[in-house]
């Protein structure tokens, strides 16, 4: 059974246990305005057959057999169908946080190994798994470096995602941090004289992305370096996990924040996500979320527990590292079994495929645009400005059941008719071909009629 339906006379032999004689009296504590009289306006008496054509119809208006060049923060990668097989058995499916390490041992070895592999991944020392998605880890990772430095104020790239930025500011305005923003070169990397200019004694960190939005790689060290000569804290973000199959880890920092997505987690309309930090084992009683560490029974046996959790279940709200609360498990063993199914040689061939896909598609495209900062090395995204307005360019290629880039201007309105396009390896080299003509299409070939904001719907699902 897909449902438990209640009969009449299960809800007679509810009402009589709570000592009710009708639905109405169960809601009569609620003012009449607010309760609705009559009977939901929804489609009667349809099979459960029928049901599931009509979802069925609707996903495929949502993109069936499209091919996407977006990226952005959100990225489709292949998803090994073991993944699924695996995490819907009951034990993972319906686990809940695993307080009582004595009945959640499979759980928690599980958060032990993902925590295991993120360091690994990462050069860090510890890493949790709580984080909602990467922009609350970035979030996150910055107020523990407030907490560890003493200090209030943060210096954020312009590079890093532009609704990072947005979920920062509205943490930093609840909790007191002024934020500054550092400018980004010609190269598409962060203008280090700027952002030495924006340190004071007062800066807790800088936060920068890499690769970063543009998907360029950003120069690590050498902001590390600045970083460090002032005293404050380097916090680097990581949206798109696969690059570090092939990109050295931004080993210099001192916290990573970084979403997991990529590591099969599926596209989902805005959800799960799957956020992590990652720090040095110095920082580790001010990392937020949960930590699950190894020890032994009075047996002498391996066994794991939640530990150091300074969480606001745990500890006076005032005091707890985070209100972050969520039990992640779940999403988290996707990304654990992700890695395990990859393995380092097999994590590195796919971000080359990655590199690979995009390198070709950024030198087809360069053909009939600018392909900004050009000179820079990058992943498996690249920004292309061309004469024409890339929502109009998107719209002709959604006719060809093509997604087209995400155009930039309402983030950089000073890049112009400028769009964020992604390859990973399940873009193939016929729809590049096909997307590359499409761009070159003349504006004569486009509808005359100037393109709709709505008509974006690049934009507007992103």
């Amino acid at each position: 059974m897909r449902y438990l339906p209640k009969s009449p006379a299960d809800r007679e032999a509810m009402l009589k246990a709570i000592g009710l004689r009708s639905v109405d009296e169960l809601f009569a504590p609620i003012p009449a305005e607010y309760r609705l009289s009559r009977d939901l306006k929804v489609p009667r008496q349809m099979a459960e057959s029928e049901i599931v054509d009509y979802f069925r119809e609707r996903s495929r208006e949502n993109g069936e057999g499209y091919t996407s060049f977006l990226g952005a923060g959100a990225y489709a990668h292949y998803r090994p169908i073991i993944i699924d097989s695996l995490i819907s058995r009951g034990e993972f499916l319906t686990a809940y946080t695993p307080y009582q390490a004595e009945i959640s041992q499979g759980t928690l070895q599980s958060i032990f190994e993902f925590q295991t592999m993120i360091c690994e991944l990462t050069g860090m020392e510890v890493a949790n798994a709580s984080m909602y998605d990467g922009s609350t880890a970035a979030a996150e990772a910055v107020m523990m470096a407030v907490r560890l430095t003493g200090r209030r104020s943060v210096v954020v790239a312009r590079s890093l995602h532009p609704e990072y930025r947005e979920v920062l500011a509205t943490y930093a305005t609840h909790q007191g941090m002024p934020l500054s923003v550092a400018g980004f070169t010609d190269e598409g990397r962060v203008n280090l004289s700027e952002l030495e200019k924006s340190i004071t004694p007062e800066t807790a960190c800088v936060l920068i992305q890499s690769p970063n939005f543009f998907g360029t790689i950003e120069d690590v060290a050498a902001i590390a370096e600045i970083a460090h000569k002032h005293g404050a804290m380097l916090v680097v973000s990581i949206a798109e996990a696969v690059s570090l199959g092939i990109v050295e880890p931004p080993r210099k920092a001192d916290v990573i924040a970084m979403e997991a997505q990529s590591f099969g987690v599926p596209l989902g309309f805005g959800g799960p996500y799957c956020g992590v930090i990652a720090t040095r084992e110095k920082f580790v009683r001010q990392m937020p979320g949960r930590l699950v560490g190894q020890t032994v029974d009075k047996q002498g046996r391996r066994g794991f527990v939640l530990t150091l959790a300074t969480r606001e279940q745990h500890i006076r709200r005032e005091k707890a590292t985070s209100n972050i609360c969520t039990n992640q498990a779940l999403v988290a063993l996707m990304v654990n079994i992700f890695m395990n199914v990859y393995g380092k040689v097999g994590l590195k061939e796919l971000a080359k495929q990655n590199l690979a896909k995009t390198a070709y598609a950024a030198a087809q495209f360069a053909k009939h645009g600018k392909l900004l900062f050009a000179g820079s090395p990058r992943f498996n995204e690249f920004v292309l400005q061309t004469d024409e307005d890339p929502r109009a360019i998107n719209n002709r290629l959604l006719e060809h059941k093509v997604v087209g880039g995400l155009p930039l201007k309402k983030f950089y309105p000073e890049l112009g008719n400028a769009a964020l396009w992604c390859c990973t390896e399940l873009t193939t080299r016929s729809a590049i071909d096909t997307a590359v003509g499409l761009v070159a299409e003349s504006k004569r070939s486009a509808p005359s009629a100037p393109a709709k904001e709505e008509a974006g719907v690049v934009e507007v699902a992103r």
